[in-house]
C-alpha cells in the first residue's frame, strides 16, 4: 500500500477536503506537478486546471482557479482562490 499524507484544500468560504491521500497532481502557475508522501518542502503559485487527489480507494477531480499550496511535514495545504468539481 502507498504511504499516505494530509491533504487540505481550503476557500475563502470553506473547507474543500481534509482527508488522506496517496498522491496529488496540482496545476502549478509553470505547469503541473505531483505530490507524495515524504515530498520535500514547497511552496508553489497555483494557476487555473484540474487537482487531481488520489486516495487507495478512489481519485477526485476538482477544478481549481489559482491560490498557492504549502508542502511541510507530510501535511499538503492549499489556499484556493476558487474551485468546484470539475465537470
Amino acid at each position: 500500500m502507498a504511504k499516505q499524507f494530509r491533504l487540505q484544500v481550503f476557500t475563502q468560504e470553506r473547507k474543500v477536503v481534509d482527508e488522506l491521500v496517496t498522491s496529488v497532481q496540482a496545476p502549478g502557475a509553470d505547469g503541473y506537478f505531483g505530490v507524495l508522501a515524504d515530498h520535500a518542502p514547497l511552496i508553489a503559485a497555483l494557476g487555473h486546471g484540474n487537482l487531481t487527489i488520489s486516495t487507495a480507494a478512489s481519485t477526485r477531480v476538482l477544478e481549481l482557479n489559482g491560490g498557492f499550496m504549502e508542502v511541510s511535514n507530510n501535511i499538503a495545504t492549499i489556499l484556493a482562490d476558487s474551485m468546484a468539481e470539475a465537470s
